[in-house]
């Protein structure tokens, strides 16, 4: 698909990552507008974070999935979903809502390990049936090169370190931070979980 390097950008204060689903309230009138552009020529509009008056300098293109909800006054709700990762090179400010010079980034290509890809997906289950009470749903999905993505998007991991691993352009090193990440994060979300189930038991064992 060849994208356009010249978009609508969307500065908020989150990070979209390739694969993952977002869903929006649009109720400024600049955001109407970039929206109604974006589903009547079929383009994406940029995801960038935007925060402390500062505005980041990578971001991830969302593609609108589809429209939830229209409202009376002009809202809307919509379903986008990240597809591809971009530089921002120049902020437009010549419409009505922000637009940008963008050049899209590849990864690395370098093998992945198999091995190591079954510990992180066999952790990462462990983590989400802890998170959700069910379990991953999406194990089988075969999409190697964003499995660190969408992990990610699923974990309660800082934005800061969420927008790190937009900027980084190896999945074996994606794949390293979120391993490491949730080898430090699970001990704690079980003893969080244990200890909700000893308040719900009022600390006394089942009989």
């Amino acid at each position: 698909m060849q994208r356009p390097d010249r978009i609508p950008l969307f500065p908020l204060d989150v990070v979209l990552l390739p694969t993952m689903p977002l869903p929006l309230h649009i109720f400024e009138p600049r955001y109407k507008a970039m929206i109604r552009r974006c589903l009547d020529e079929g383009i994406e509009f940029g995801m960038i974070l935007a925060a402390e008056k500062a505005v980041a300098t990578v971001g991830c293109t969302a593609e609108i999935i589809r429209k939830i909800r229209d409202y009376a006054d002009g809202r809307s709700d919509i379903l986008a979903e990240g597809r591809a990762v971009f530089h921002l090179g120049q902020l437009l400010d010549e419409k009505e809502y922000y637009e940008g010079m963008v050049d899209y980034l590849a990864d690395e290509l370098s093998p992945l390990d198999a091995d190591k890809e079954s510990q992180l997906v066999g952790l990462f289950e462990k983590c989400h049936t802890l998170l959700f009470g069910r379990p991953w749903a999406e194990a089988g999905r075969n999409e190697p090169t964003t499995l660190a993505y969408r992990m990610a998007a699923l974990l309660p991991i800082e934005r800061t370190q969420k927008q790190s691993l937009l900027e980084n352009r190896s999945e074996t090193s994606r794949r390293e931070f979120v391993f490491g990440w949730m080898n430090a994060f699970l001990p704690r979300l079980a003893e969080r979980q244990r200890t909700r189930h000893r308040a719900g038991s009022n600390g006394h064992a089942s009989n």
